[in-house]
């Protein structure tokens, strides 16, 4: 048993990884049969893992993408129910694809997986291609989605590095590398594809995921006690699973404040499309307006675009985190006399006036304005 002074000298040592000496490379052999066998006791029960059709494998690895494994079982289904191979995906508008996303947010995605999907029809004959080298040309595909295909779907000897991957082998081996690297993230891939068993790839692949969200947590103490690399881990050995992964500062992300307007008559309410580039690309939103606006603002404002305000409400504050950006939002509720016919076709504000039912059911929302859209009786996603 060492002491904790002896634990604490050995902390001390770590500081920028070398190429991985010999002992580091016997440690990563030892991996693969503990980790397996932990595997197959107790695997999480996953549609996509069930049944793992290139298709299905393709799409549940983009929307795993941010989001988590609980949150994306119902909008799988519903979305394999209504776009079930990719014939359907590379054929389905937009609007629609987009509205099937909704709630599961970073539209590009879906997006790029109707591109893929088009490029699959045109070059592969509709089916997604087995080679890693082919799967990664795809668009929005990088080598972590192509290697969970390649090697979940096809069997390929590939590795499939992620955040959750880079984590626990970060604290296995107290590697004191920024996973945030690309240089990391190329060299863990081409050490996992030495030690990885051919004849499991997929399952070697998914099992690292698997004790990346269930064992050795992004967030909070690792389950130490129920990790199958329990005595291996050098992490857990000194005592220091707090000081890993390493990662550099991110950079700050900006806040814009916006004023939001949920506005509407009887029937109809206002929406805004967002521009076909940039943030939120192509989605409806609320109409908004920079800054923070008091209520008198807000009167003279709707005023001079021809509106004709029966009632004004403050809705509270809300907040959303893009990846770059905050938006810091105060909302306003307003009612209003015939919105269309005062208001004309909205083109100068870049308006659109919905009925309130058909924005329920086949607009996209971003979940940005999840806080306000209750205000319509809408409920965002699942």
């Amino acid at each position: 048993m060492k002491t904790e002074t002896e634990k604490r000298q050995e902390k001390e040592s770590i500081t920028e990884k070398e190429p991985e000496t010999e002992k580091e490379s016997i440690l990563l052999k030892q991996i693969a049969q503990p980790l397996l066998s932990w595997y197959d006791r107790g695997r999480r029960i996953l549609p996509w893992r069930e049944n793992p059709k290139p298709y299905y494998v393709w799409v549940s690895e983009i929307m795993l993408q941010q989001t988590r494994v609980e949150a994306v079982k119902p909008y799988f289904d519903r979305f394999i129910r209504e776009v079930p191979d990719i014939p359907a995906l590379a054929g389905m508008g937009e609007d629609r694809l987009v509205k099937l996303w909704e709630g599961l947010g970073y539209y590009n995605r879906v997006r790029n997986l109707q591109k893929a999907a088009r490029v699959i029809m045109a070059e592969y004959g509709g089916e997604m291609p087995a080679e890693y080298g082919q799967i990664i040309r795809l668009p929005g595909i990088g080598s972590y989605t192509a290697g969970a295909i390649a090697s979940i779907a096809y069997g390929k000897a590939v590795p499939a590095v992620d955040g959750n991957v880079l984590r626990v082998l970060s604290r296995l081996r107290t590697d004191g590398e920024d996973i945030l690297s690309q240089k990391t993230k190329k060299r863990v891939e081409a050490e996992l594809s030495a030690v990885m068993p051919a004849d499991r790839a997929g399952d070697f692949n998914q099992a690292l995921m698997e004790l990346g969200a269930m064992v050795c947590v992004p967030n909070g103490e690792p389950k130490c006690a129920e990790c199958p690399w329990e005595e291996l881990c050098q992490a857990h050995r000194l005592g220091c699973w707090q000081e890993f992964p390493r990662k550099k500062p991110k950079k700050a992300r900006t806040v814009e404040e916006k004023t939001v307007l949920v506005v509407k008559d009887e029937e109809k309410a206002a929406f805004c499309r967002r521009p076909p580039k940039g943030l939120l690309a192509g989605m409806y939103g609320f109409p908004m307006l920079e800054g923070y606006r008091t209520e008198q603002e807000v009167l003279r404002y709707l005023r001079e675009i021809g509106l004709k305000v029966l009632r004004i409400r403050p809705i509270g504050d809300a907040k959303h985190i893009f990846s770059h950006k905050e938006w810091h939002m105060k909302g306003y509720a307003v009612w209003v006399d015939e919105l269309e016919r005062a208001a004309g076709d909205g083109n100068e504000q870049g308006w659109v006036f919905i009925d309130r039912q058909e924005a329920r059911e086949r607009f996209p929302i971003p979940s940005a304005y999840a806080a306000y859209a209750g205000y319509l009786d809408i409920k965002l996603g699942i």
